[in-house]
């Protein structure tokens, strides 16, 4: 008898979490043991996964055959990099944008009576968490590569492989680059392995997330939570599907490929969680491994859609609940900030809550508002999360078309030979 598809595992771990966690709250509270255990296991693959295959796609002499031009992998990956930050700052506005409107017509922070002057320690410190920007900027470049791995610090592991790959192609030390190549196999199916724990982890996560809060939850702030989710569906069709069918996106594939990073990201909260298996899927159908494998991780520092979103909807809801009347020209100067405060602190433990504390302080409005939000932040961290992987998973194939590099997987020839 053939086994169901992951896919179908992890929905079916998903929908008995609940029932568990509901049912038995006690087991559920003590099921994160269970998660915890799955994405520490993630946490291995990320480092050596990253590393070896942007060694291979940038250092693995793809040049050599396709004309001067494309012969200096420097220029290639700057040129891939410079497209990548238009990209993801454009997708990021839409996603401001749509925050806004969406939480300016249902207003969800109207008759919340948030208190003026009460706020929180949590908030508080929240708020001196918040690096500067001169310490965001020194933060992208690494004291220790092997700090950085060892604490998962995808963007500075980047940094770092860039320009490790750039060396060994100078010195053209193929023996590396072939060394991670096998390191990179290896590491996908390592990969697989882990990946047949994943309903586990998906179950006691969700068991712990209704454990700990109940399904009361749902209903305290289901105003916030439901504007929230409609804004970040809007977003995926109004938005993200536009841009899918433009690029010439093969949708159905796409979608079949994406949606177990997409369950993934959804139940654990952690995009960490998603990262190896949306390399493989992109890869699977059609992004060459040298274009996804730079993409995805700088997409997850530069491309988050779904928190840029919740932001601007979250900071707008507290002061509708504070009663504090923002006129068009002050949310739109939030807007400009966020579109910079958002960017480089992904490493920053709770970076959501981080920015919004922040952002609050910045423009007077009550660090109270951040107590309110904590008590459903889980559900909403698991939308804009499972966004965030959505978007960069599609960032990842716009960009192989806009570079020419594309693979229908049922036609070995790319589209060109630009990369």
């Amino acid at each position: 008898m053939k086994a169901p598809s992951l896919t179908l595992q992890i929905i079916l771990a998903l929908i008995f979490g609940v029932l568990a966690g509901w049912l038995a709250p006690d087991f559920g509270k003590n099921a994160n043991v269970g998660a915890d255990i799955f994405l520490h296991l993630i946490k291995t693959i990320i480092a050596p996964l990253v590393f070896a295959t942007l060694v291979v796609g940038i250092a693995g002499g793809h040049g050599e055959s396709h004309g001067a031009e494309n012969s200096n992998s420097a220029f290639s990956v700057g040129r891939l990099g410079l497209k990548c930050l238009i990209y993801f700052e454009a997708v990021t506005t839409f996603a401001l944008i749509v925050g806004l409107a969406t939480v300016n017509i249902l207003q969800p922070g109207r008759g919340v009576h948030l208190d003026m002057v009460g706020t929180s320690a949590e908030a508080q410190k929240l708020v001196t968490t918040q690096p500067s920007f001169a310490a965001i900027v020194t933060h992208i470049f690494p004291t220790s590569v092997i700090d950085a791995m060892a604490r998962g610090d995808v963007l500075q592991i980047v940094v770092f492989t860039i320009i490790f790959a750039m060396g060994v192609k100078a010195a053209r030390a193929t023996q590396i680059v072939d060394l991670c190549q096998s390191l990179s196999e290896v590491m996908f199916k390592y990969t697989g392995y882990v990946m047949k724990l994943a309903p586990l982890g998906v179950f006691c996560a969700m068991a712990s997330t209704v454990g700990e809060h109940g399904l009361g939850v749902l209903l305290s702030l289901g105003k916030l939570v439901g504007t929230l989710y409609l804004a970040l569906a809007i977003f995926i069709v109004g938005v993200l599907g536009p841009i899918a069918y433009f690029a010439k996106v093969p949708i159905k594939k796409f979608l079949q490929a994406v949606r177990e990073p997409f369950i993934l990201a959804f139940t654990t909260t952690s995009s960490e969680a998603a990262l190896p298996k949306a390399l493989q899927s992109m890869e699977a159908i059609g992004v060459p491994r040298p274009v996804v494998s730079f993409v995805l991780p700088l997409g997850y520092t530069f491309n988050l859609d779904g928190t840029t979103l919740y932001l601007s909807l979250a900071a707008v809801f507290v002061a509708q609940a504070a009663g504090v009347d923002m006129p068009i020209g002050q949310q739109l100067l939030m807007m400009l900030t966020l579109m910079l405060t958002s960017k480089g602190v992904a490493a920053v433990p709770r970076a959501s809550l981080v920015i919004l504390a922040g952002t609050l302080a910045t423009f007077n409005l009550p660090l109270a508002g951040i107590a309110l939000i904590l008590g459903v932040d889980t559900l909403m961290d698991m939308a804009r999360t499972s966004v965030n992987v959505l978007g960069n998973c599609l960032a990842s194939v716009v960009l192989a078309r806009w570079e020419g590099v594309f693979r229908d997987p049922e036609n070995t020839t790319t589209e060109s030979q630009a990369y």
